[in-house]
């Protein structure tokens, strides 16, 4: 079985960037979960497909690696790729696979666990600096999302070792479960870093979502060196996470700050009902009073509801559900049609999934089906783009 494909996808069409044809049908198709939700306006969901498209090659940079998470560009085109099951590794710009690089703490890789994301500090060119997301064993069977920093040593056979580990940041309450992790990393243009994390999905605990001195399903904003900004929502009240950045959200496991200086986000739906967000501060994005899902089971969460007071709308959903996995902006000229683009890996959705915007609304969509269920996007230094499966 093929546990990496790092797709090269490169543009040949021509064809300038346009507007897009708002009566084009839309890609996602098949029954709604939740036919008697509706949306809040228009193309919410649904939105029309994309009237210009590039012609893509699709190559194959690398294979049989073990199961893998994500992937971060070094300044030399090498990437780093985090395992599932706890190891970093790096691989070079024509696929070979250097050996695990030492250092990396033990991680909790049952059910949805394990090592995560992968970041560069902003200063990486001076002090080497990466930082990482994992699923932190915290004794008694129970974990969280936690996040370290670290500084990449890199060795002549391709490894490397990590040296000066410090953990920046522990999601609390720790808890006895083995999904919803969220753990996307982004650093934000004045150099703080947002943390997505889960609400660990079982309907007892998927509450705390709402609760704001919980760390379970927020996004959250820290300095690199783990303390607080004085400058976020919550700094100085009583019972509230001071890290938190907004709230009521189920598994967020897609994040990108874009050129613009905008943080979005994309978490994961329960039965339908994946979202797209652009977080701001302080504001609660609903889960699991609000949501365009039903649960597994078919029943309506909670009681149903699609709009409550004080809850912000997402500015996109998808019933059927995309299953969103990484996330990156197109800046390139290399593919002139997706300049400006949100580009989503898809694990259900089998391949990319393209988001062209206007302001804050999504006027097309795009799938670029790859056949397999991706779990990390970047756009390479050379404009393509590189999907992890």
């Amino acid at each position: 079985m093929r546990a990496l494909t790092v797709s090269l996808l490169v543009a040949l069409a021509t064809a300038p960037f346009s507007a897009w044809a708002q009566t084009a049908p839309p890609v996602s198709k098949g029954p709604k979960n939740a036919p008697f939700q509706q949306p809040s306006f228009q193309h919410q969901t649904r939105a029309p497909g994309a009237d210009k498209v590039p012609t893509l090659d699709i190559t194959t940079v690398a294979t049989n690696l073990p199961r893998l998470w994500a992937m971060e560009f070094l300044p030399d085109g090498h990437m780093l790729v985090t395992t599932k099951a706890g190891a970093l590794h790096i691989v070079d710009r024509s696929g070979g696979v250097g050996p695990a690089i030492d250092g990396v703490p033990q991680v909790d890789a049952r059910g949805q666990g394990g090592l995560l994301d992968v970041a560069l500090s902003p200063d990486f060119g001076r002090t080497g600096i990466i930082l990482f997301s994992y699923a932190e064993p915290r004794g008694g069977g129970a974990n969280g999302t936690s996040v370290a920093r670290a500084t990449l040593r890199r060795t002549a056979d391709g490894g490397g070792t990590l040296r000066d580990l410090t953990i920046i940041f522990r999601q609390t309450p720790a808890y006895r479960g083995t999904k919803h992790f969220g753990s996307r990393l982004a650093f934000a243009p004045d150099g703080t870093l947002f943390i997505t994390t889960g609400e660990r999905s079982d309907s007892r605990v998927r509450g705390e979502a709402q609760n704001l001195n919980s760390g379970l399903g927020k996004v959250m904003r820290i300095n690199p060196d783990g303390s607080v900004p004085a400058d976020n929502p919550f700094v100085g009240q009583a019972g509230v996470q001071p890290q938190i950045w907004s709230y009521g959200h189920r598994n967020p496991q897609s994040a990108v700050v874009t050129a613009a200086g905008d943080l979005w986000t994309v978490e994961h739906g329960p039965r339908g009902g994946d979202e797209l967000n652009r977080p701001k501060a302080g504001l609660n994005y609903g889960w699991p009073v609000i949501t365009r899902g039903v649960n597994y089971s078919g029943s309506r969460v909670g009681d149903g509801l699609v709009e409550a007071p004080g809850m912000e709308q997402p500015i996109y959903y998808w019933d059927p559900v995309i299953a969103p996995s990484g996330m990156d902006e197109y800046t390139s000229n290399a593919i002139e049609e997706w300049q400006g683009a949100l580009l989503v890996g898809g694990l259900v959705a089998g391949g990319l999934v393209v988001l062209h915007l206007e302001g804050d609304r999504v006027i097309a969509e795009e799938r670029v089906p790859l056949r397999a269920r991706i779990r990390d996007v970047r756009v390479g230094p050379d404009g393509a783009v590189y999907a992890l499966t």
